[in-house]
């Protein structure tokens, strides 16, 4: 248990850096002076002591409301890359988007000061319809897609495809579903996403709505068996998703990735980056935000995000 403890803590824990988040918990010696900036989740993992990692796992970098409200000026001048995740943020889930939380994107995206993007783990296409065509960047499955708008219509940019083990999955997926019970399921035990994202759904790929949204509303089910999941896929990165399902991905794919990856291409650098959801406990679709350190917003109820929001306008 305490060696999947330290493998789960390496894989996911990457605060290297921000004074601001971390109360300056910099790495000691010649660490020090790398700028770990740029070092993506995989290069992050080869620095990490385990010392280090406890410190960066202890350090939250959330911006509640109390510090929003004695920051909030100097947070609207530092941040320029704001970044929003969609289900639960922005909208609830699956739903389009609210006339309130439309009008909190319009007032970000008139401020030439800010670059506004979506970042989400669904795909890009399903992203751009559930928001009406909202002309918006959008980076989406983890970062393994990217797409923009031009002149209404929707335009993929990237779309990245990776090589995927079926058979690896196909026997690890039954390895957990005998352990802890989950034999009956209706549909594929597995899916494979043309992207290279595999989703295990606990129920099966073609089970009722009504009985995916009863099973694990409050994750607590999943999470029980969260850290065993990610040791049986070692080497992977692990999300609890949707209601009844894990996504898993190539490691390099998540969000805090996914946000850098689009910040050094567009010029930002990771102290103007703000990042709005609302999954970041272990295993959320949003956590590797919290665990790197990123600056970000927690939204616990999606109709108050222009309340949590009107300090940067």
């Amino acid at each position: 248990m305490k060696k999947i403890q330290i493998l789960f803590k390496s894989m996911i824990l990457a605060t290297l850096l921000v004074a601001v988040a971390c109360g300056g918990n910099q790495p000691k010696g010649d660490k020090a002076a790398v700028d770990y900036d740029k070092l993506t989740y995989p290069q992050l993992m080869e620095q990490a002591s385990a010392e280090q990692v406890q410190a960066w796992y202890d350090c939250d970098s959330r911006l509640d409301e109390d510090e929003v409200a004695a920051r909030g000026k100097e947070l609207k001048a530092q941040k320029k890359l704001i970044c929003f995740d969609l289900d639960g943020t922005v909208t609830n889930h699956r739903t389009p988007m609210i006339p309130e939380n439309k009008a909190v994107l319009d007032k970000l995206m008139a401020n030439p000061e800010y670059k506004v993007i979506m970042v989400g783990a669904g795909n890009a296409r399903r992203i751009f319809d559930q928001m009406g065509g909202y002309a918006i960047d959008i980076v989406a499955n983890y970062g393994m897609q990217e797409a923009t708008v031009v002149n209404g219509e929707f335009v993929e940019v990237r779309n990245d495809q990776c090589q995927v083990d079926r058979d690896f999955f196909l026997k690890t997926a039954q390895i957990i579903r005998d352990r802890y019970g989950f034999t009956e399921y209706t549909g594929e035990s597995v899916e494979f996403h043309p992207a290279g994202m595999v989703t295990l759904g606990l129920l099966g790929s073609k089970a009722k709505t009504e009985d995916k949204l009863v099973f694990d509303p409050d994750k607590s089910k999943r999470r029980a068996i969260y850290k065993d999941v990610c040791e049986l896929f070692k080497g992977y990165a692990v999300f609890i998703g949707g209601t009844t399902s894990f996504d898993i991905t190539q490691i390099q794919y998540n969000k805090y990735d996914a946000v850098m990856n689009y910040a050094h291409k567009h010029g930002y650098t990771r102290d103007q980056v703000l990042f709005v959801g609302d999954d970041f406990g272990d295993g959320g679709g949003d956590s590797h935000i919290r665990l790197a350190g990123m600056d970000y917003i927690h939204i616990t109820d999606f109709t108050k995000l222009p309340e949590r929001m009107s300090f940067l306008y």
